[in-house]
């Protein structure tokens, strides 16, 4: 089977990692511009593919850890798992959605998991706990018959397990640059815009038949 010819162009490719010394707390953003053909985005830029995007996210890792990890999918949650259900690296709630004309995002609120200290756990529809989100920002378009956006993956307020229990430094050669490498690889393979079809289908459109 063919691989998608590239379709947009990925640049500026940027990483910023910071830590709250006080909490413990840590904040990862990658993030990217993407320049693509006018009318791909004007195709694009509605919530079904939005949801697609999210799903495209967690391919992209299944793909990367050649199956051992994957998501599993319930009504109110979204469980990353190594290998099998015991094991769950990562709870979240339910994605929230949020988009307009110019800014489009998708988070995931952190709940628990083996990589989640305890002091992180527990994030609510109204704060606390951390997130992962990915934003969308329409950029001035840079040349007639293209389009630009500014695309982030963004950590922020995770209290990752392994620093309280080996130290941080240990974090941040192990857990951090793995996902720094991941999430960095996902950016670039949205070059070729193929956008994974959504595993719930909550925003696809209702046909009136």
């Amino acid at each position: 089977m063919s691989r998608r010819p590239k379709i947009a162009t990925i640049s500026e490719l940027e990483d910023r990692t910071a830590e709250d010394r006080a909490s413990g707390a840590t904040r990862s953003v990658q993030a990217a511009d993407v320049t693509l053909p006018e009318s791909e985005l004007r195709e694009l830029w509605t919530p079904m593919h939005l949801e697609r995007l999210a799903r495209t996210y967690w391919r992209f890792i299944t793909r990367v850890t050649l199956g051992l990890v994957r998501v599993l999918y319930s009504e109110s949650e979204r469980s990353v798992v190594l290998l099998g259900r015991p094991l769950k690296l990562l709870t979240f709630e339910a994605p929230e959605y949020e988009m307009d004309s110019e800014h489009a995002l998708v988070r995931w609120r952190i709940k628990r998991g083996l990589l989640v200290a305890r002091s992180g756990r527990g994030a609510t529809a109204s704060g606390g706990g951390g997130h992962l989100q990915i934003d969308v920002r329409r950029l001035p378009d840079a040349t007639p018959g293209e389009a630009c956006v500014h695309i982030e993956v963004e950590v922020a307020n995770f209290h990752p397990a392994i620093a309280f229990g080996f130290g941080r430094r240990v974090y941040n050669a192990t857990q951090a640059r793995i996902h720094v490498f991941v999430t960095n690889g996902f950016l670039r393979s949205l070059a070729r815009l193929d956008l994974a079809e959504s595993s719930v289908g909550q925003l696809v459109p209702v046909d009136p038949a």
